[in-house]
């Protein structure tokens, strides 16, 4: 064996070159048993001797072979260091040509969930990030070291599993006066975020093989999460005024669980009007279904008054409301709520108790303070000044460079819009690769929001615009108009 020339391949990755010399030669010797090239059996030299051939101290390598000794690797015998018998087990295959795929690790669920809306990036219109720049972090900083500061040592323990109580409780009077809420802070639970809720909501409220309705074109990381919960999901067409389910989608396709977005449909922006919003809760009532009241950007109202939410409409309404501060104020908080049916309360925080220990007290406690002392409601209205005039910069960008090939939806609220293309033969996925690819511009197709087997005729893309500055939108467009005229 010429160690030598393995000890050298070694070192020159990238990856190794700040080791120390003995670690560098233990992972070595180590990588050489594990890949078979040291095989079973075989006598490594004597330390004095392979110190000299690889110019390194002989400590180093009495280090790596202890190592690899304690390890299983090599045992002592008569003629001297020898890989053990057992490490070729562990001798890593070269693949062979035309050989089988291994069979997939993961559940046929896990590989047919949908990927989720790619707005973790700050790419240029990526749906859902906020202006992030803009955010008070040294406030915010200040209410966390208070609230660190504030702790007992029994509140660092696991947390009330529903949530920290005065979390709760500025949560139920924020959204009593600005969304109409019908609400108690008792029927309010803290997550990780709507996703989060969704997932709870899917476990829950239903069974494995209950139907639930999602809008078409609809948010598909609410697909995910049912079709994780095993649920069937029936897409329900969207129009200009919102979810429209027919007399026979309730006849034939009675639903466990209706998610919706009333406020600004995502993606397409229509607003669910009140008589729909009525007839929604009225059918819920009569087919035994809970409502699913996504209010994901409901805070950024740009044109008309604010709307009032499902769950305020009627008294004890069907309605399981979801709330997120990830578009609010950051999404790395990753903190979302639930206001549940007072009947089911109860059974839902004994399930919690059992399920579900949480944690982040003073992240809890901090938000609470934010809430409470009036700052939640001054950078809302920051927010809104700032998003109203960068959706008013784009809105007329996308008129001067594709008025005549597209029209603009949703803009009259939250943080991003739709553009449709008239053309409902473009293939706007193709399209949406190559903004991303040629312009690092992220604008998802709108046909990738398709749910269920019914076909949608949407084309075209989604834009948020809450983290693109006002002078950037006319350049970033006329890109956009590029590929799409091309």
């Amino acid at each position: 064996m010429e160690f030598q020339l393995l000890f050298t391949a070694f070192q020159a990755q990238p990856a190794h070159a700040r080791w120390p010399q003995q670690r560098q030669l233990h992972e070595c010797l180590r990588q050489g048993i594990r890949s078979g090239t040291l095989a079973s059996g075989a006598r490594l030299p004597a330390s004095r001797a392979l110190a000299a051939e690889l110019g390194v101290a002989r400590n180093s390598v009495l280090y790596a072979y202890e190592q690899l000794a304690s390890e299983g690797f090599l045992v002592a015998s008569r003629r001297g260091s020898v890989v053990a018998a057992l490490a070729g087990r562990l001798a890593v295959a070269e693949p062979r040509l035309n050989a089988p795929a291994p069979r997939a690790s993961l559940s046929r669920r896990a590989q047919n969930m949908p990927a989720l809306p790619g707005s973790e990036t700050a790419a240029a219109f990526a749906p859902g990030v906020p202006a992030l720049g803009d955010f008070p972090v040294l406030r915010w900083r200040r209410m966390l070291d208070r609230a660190w500061a504030s702790l007992t040592p029994a509140q660092l323990n696991y947390a009330d599993p529903a949530g920290e109580p005065a979390l709760r409780e500025a949560i139920a009077a924020h959204l009593r006066v600005a969304r109409g809420a019908l609400v108690d802070a008792a029927q309010v639970f803290i997550t990780d975020g709507t996703q989060s809720s969704l997932d709870l909501c899917a476990r829950a409220f239903a069974d494995a093989g209950d139907k639930v309705w999602l809008e078409n074109p609809g948010y598909q990381g609410a697909v995910a999460a049912f079709r994780a919960a095993q649920l069937k999901t029936i897409g329900i067409v969207v129009d200009a005024e919102g979810m429209a389910p027919t007399a026979g989608d309730w006849l034939r396709q009675r639903p466990r669980l209706i998610y919706t977005t009333p406020s600004h449909q995502y993606p397409v922006g229509s607003v669910l009007s009140l008589a729909r919003r009525l007839a929604l809760i009225d059918g819920a009532r009569q087919a035994g279904a809970l409502v699913v009241e996504d209010d994901y950007d409901s805070e950024f109202r740009h044109d008309g008054p604010p709307l009032a939410c499902m769950q305020g409409l009627a008294v004890d309404a069907p309605v399981v409301y979801l709330g997120t501060f990830s578009k609010t104020l950051f999404p790395a908080l990753r903190m979302g709520f639930m206001v549940v049916p007072t009947a089911l309360a109860p059974a839902l925080s004994e399930m919690l108790a059992r399920a579900a220990p949480r944690g982040r007290t003073a992240e809890q406690l901090a938000l609470a303070e934010f809430i409470t002392s009036g700052q939640f409601s001054l950078h809302l209205r920051r927010m809104r000044r700032l998003y109203r005039q960068r959706r008013d910069a784009l809105v007329a960008a996308l008129a001067r460079h594709l008025g005549d090939v597209a029209i603009v939806h949703g803009g009259s609220a939250g943080m991003h819009l739709a553009l449709r293309l008239h053309d409902v033969a473009v293939d706007d996925v193709a399209l949406s690769a190559r903004l991303l690819d040629q312009h690092g511009i992220m604008a998802p197709a709108l046909s990738l929001h398709a749910v269920g087997l019914r076909a949608q005729p949407w084309r075209g893309f989604l834009l948020g615009y809450a983290q693109v500055p006002v002078e950037a939108m006319g350049p970033l467009v006329k890109k956009l108009a590029g590929v799409v005229r091309r």
